[in-house]
């Protein structure tokens, strides 16, 4: 530090008691070098590192002594990640905020592999853009479809003894299409960059035969970065896709063969028994246009029907058929012809689907009592030990929560302030110098067991 345009050479790297730095680079005059070896030298007789060493000289009469330091976080996950590069740029005269895109720091460190703490060192007095960045390229510039980054509005100055918490982010990155592919006879498939969660996020797409309009029906490719055309087949040799998205704009020309078509298939999404929580759920490999629930019937184990009502989520080809579980119930959906019918006038056989629910006592509840919340309104999720979300609820003023009918596990306790009230968690964003949203973490684990109450206060001012 400060970074240099050429890597030095550093050896040699078998056992020796010298070490050679060759500089292949020019150096700035007036200026303190720092080489942090970190782990990498070793005895040879013991393997013991010799931990931390550093070399510092100066081109310049002096050497720098000044530091700065603080902790690192992210802003959703519960722990950061190891080898994290922290970053001083100066704030002078040819600075600019593009500069974490293009240029080197002037000073840099790293949390390496257990510290979630950095300290710069050996710095020169001056005032100095803050960053923090998990650089997956190793190259010290900011990519944003890669890399995360943390940072602090305003410029810091050195000397200066706060202790600075920056708290890294993944960018939402704004839409981006690639050249669709024609996957079958009756859809095109379309890889994009971008967040799909909200409807507002997603593009407008027109598909043309000539000047000819054809009627569409877009879906998420499961799984995938990708989206889903579907059109009624027709012959022609080619067909023209325009995709709109706020200053996004693009046209393709598509060559159209005749490739077998997708039908209409239908599967229940969970198995046998189905908890309380759970939606009982449909998917459709083909986009459905149309429901006749008089054609679907669902019943007791003692014939005795059940009211539903059904739910249709186009985008990802998901039909819900909610109603009110009893416990140690058995249920059976009957599915007749015409019930569905999808995109290309196709219609279902008959289907059965048989579930079952479990007693009550099979599973546990969590009450959750919030304590010194800013404001509201806020997120209050808990996960599984994967990370996996498992509950969600939103509050706009109650500072209690309930999570009842929870299948028994160890849970982690996440609350997340909604900023902008849109009901989901919002990353942050480096040029528009905005923070993601705060997410406050419980410090431990809940264990929530079958047949128990279990009641948690969550401070989240600790």
């Amino acid at each position: 530090s400060p970074p240099m345009k050429n890597e030095p050479l550093i050896g040699p790297t078998s056992v020796s008691k010298f070490i050679t730095i060759k500089i292949k680079d020019t150096l700035q005059p007036n200026t303190t070098y720092n080489f942090n070896f970190g782990q990498s030298i070793a005895d040879n007789n013991e393997g013991n590192p010799f931990n931390q060493f550093k070399y510092v000289f100066s081109t310049g009469d002096y050497i720098d002594s000044l530091s700065l330091g603080g902790k690192i976080k992210d802003a959703y996950s519960k722990d950061a990640e190891s080898f994290v590069s922290v970053m001083l740029y100066e704030a002078n005269k040819s600075f600019n905020d593009s500069i974490v895109y293009k240029e080197n720091p002037r000073y840099i460190t790293n949390t390496l592999d257990s510290l979630k703490t950095f300290k710069l060192e050996n710095l020169k007095a001056g005032k100095y853009l803050l960053v923090a960045l998990k650089d997956y390229n190793n190259n010290n510039k900011f990519d944003p479809k890669k890399d995360k980054i943390g940072f602090i509005k305003h410029f810091v100055t050195v000397p200066n003894d706060t202790l600075y918490e920056l708290s890294l982010f993944k960018e939402t990155i704004e839409f981006n299409g690639y050249k669709p592919v024609q996957a079958s006879g009756n859809r095109l498939l379309m890889g994009y960059e971008g967040n799909m969660k909200l409807v507002s996020s997603r593009p407008k797409i027109s598909l043309k035969n000539k000047t000819e309009t054809i009627s569409t029906i877009v879906s998420q490719f499961p799984k995938k970065d990708s989206l889903q055309i579907w059109y009624k087949p027709l012959k022609v040799d080619s067909l023209d896709l325009e995709v709109t998205k706020d200053a996004y704009v693009a046209d393709f020309k598509l060559k159209i063969k005749d490739q077998k078509k997708d039908s209409l298939s239908i599967s229940a999404l969970y198995g046998s028994t189905l908890n309380f929580r759970d939606r009982f759920t449909l998917e459709t490999t083909t986009p459905l246009t149309n429901f006749d629930n008089s054609k679907i019937k669902l019943i007791t184990s003692d014939s005795i029907p059940v009211a539903f009502t059904a739910e249709y989520d186009d985008f990802n080809q998901k039909l819900f058929l909610d109603f009110k579980k009893s416990p140690s119930e058995k249920y059976s959906f009957t599915i007749l012809p015409g019930a569905l019918t999808d995109f290309y006038e196709k219609s279902n056989d008959t289907l059965i689907y048989k579930v079952n629910t479990k007693s009550t006592a099979e599973y546990g509840n969590l009450r959750v009592m919030l304590q010194n919340v800013k404001k509201f309104p806020v997120i209050v999720e808990l996960t599984n030990s994967k990370g996996d979300l498992i509950a969600s609820e939103y509050s706009q003023s109650d500072t209690t929560v309930e999570f009842n009918l929870l299948e028994p596990a160890l849970f982690t306790l996440r609350l997340i302030y909604d900023e902008n009230k849109n009901k989901i968690y919002d990353s942050g964003n480096y040029l528009e110098k905005r923070y993601a949203e705060e997410v406050i973490y419980f410090s431990k684990e809940i264990d929530v067991r079958a047949n128990w109450d279990v009641e948690q206060v969550f401070d989240v001012s600790i």
